[in-house]
């Protein structure tokens, strides 16, 4: 959901209202966002606190409704997800800032997107996806020398990939 509304904003403003959208959207829970109704979307386009766009607002609400379909299909968001994780043989060795500062999508990322448009959802772009993808651990950009490569490594290795 924060990706959809981080969507042509910087990353800074949505971090900084993270908090305010987890008050104003159930805690980020998608049973309760499913059920909002236009009561809701009301409330939050009222909300200075998170960001009052009607198409991001509405997109929110569908895509919980579709990660429900999702969940009954899968077993989960994540187990539908990891479907899309990169191939490590088709990234490169290594990663340089360069790369990363100039990718902005994969393969994966545009097909991710082409399929939850075709499941009914909205904001899912192949940009916005790649940066989910980033986000969840399904990619580790970081550069080589970065500090943080490690760590965002290990817990990947740590996750248990859905069968």
């Amino acid at each position: 959901m924060l990706e959809g509304f981080q969507s042509g904003l910087s990353w800074r403003t949505i971090l900084n209202k993270r908090e305010n959208f987890r008050s104003a959207f159930a805690g980020f829970d998608v049973e309760a966002v499913a059920r909002f109704t236009d009561r809701d979307r009301a409330r939050l386009l009222e909300d200075a606190g998170s960001v009052r766009h009607r198409g991001k607002i509405d997109a929110a609400m569908n895509n919980a409704r579709r990660a429900s379909d999702l969940i009954d299909e899968f077993g989960s968001v994540g187990a539908y997800v990891w479907r899309y994780e990169a191939d490590d043989a088709s990234r490169p060795d290594p990663i340089t800032l360069a790369w990363a500062a100039s990718t902005a999508t994969s393969p994966e990322s545009k097909a991710m997107a082409k399929d939850l448009k075709k499941r009914g959802w909205a904001f899912v772009g192949p940009t916005t996806m790649y940066a989910f993808m980033q986000s969840m651990g399904l990619v580790n950009d970081h550069p080589e020398d970065c500090i943080v490569r490690e760590r965002c490594e290990a817990a990947r290795e740590r996750f248990e990939r859905p069968v």
